[in-house]
């Protein structure tokens, strides 16, 4: 039992790596395409290929996350639903660890000024709305984002990778007690 748990964890790795590494990569191109923003149409455009890249992203993901689970039963036959579902939970894991951990080094090392920007952002356009306790208590906050993002990231990945697994798991393998299934 406890051998079958290591391969899982072994075997979700490079599909792990693999969608983290799509996710990485979206957010390298939207990072490019954003300082290509300027106002107007452009910004509007820009906007509208970011929209288009992230749905794109979202359907490659959701594809390669059944073509890997596909993979794994079809490489093991003896793996019923529940160990479809565990491999496909790992590989969110995985998935949303390394992105999350991207997220991390982007805002504290790469790009340490975009958090405290969004911060200025939200402070010019509520700071009429908002009492001196809540401005105190955001800008309290400010530090504590970056731990923040990378827990939002990382829950928010391995949820939806999980969902997925779950749906995809319902239908793979078919049926691993098919009685007119070749046994050679």
């Amino acid at each position: 039992m406890s051998e079958n748990k290591i391969n899982i964890w072994e075997d979700a790795a490079k599909p792990g790596l693999v969608l983290g590494l799509v996710s990485i990569l979206y957010m390298f191109v939207t990072m490019f395409t954003s300082r290509l923003a300027g106002t107007g149409a452009a910004a509007f455009l820009i906007g509208t290929l970011n929209f288009l890249l992230w749905a794109a992203k979202l359907f490659l993901c959701i594809y390669l996350m059944r073509a890997f689970m596909l993979a794994f039963s079809g490489n093991r036959p003896s793996a019923d639903n529940r160990a479809v579902m565990r491999f496909g939970m790992v590989v969110a894991l995985y998935s949303a660890l390394l992105y999350s951990a991207f997220y991390l080094v982007y805002v504290l090392y790469i790009n340490p000024e975009s958090i405290s920007s969004s911060f200025e952002l939200v402070m010019q356009q509520y700071a009429g709305m908002m009492d001196s306790d809540s401005l105190a208590t955001l800008q309290n906050m400010e530090s504590d984002m970056p731990a923040i993002g990378f827990f939002t990231n990382l829950v928010w990945c391995w949820l939806f990778g999980t969902v997925l697994s779950a749906i995809f798991s319902r239908n793979i393998p078919v049926s691993s007690s098919d009685p007119f299934k070749d046994d050679k």
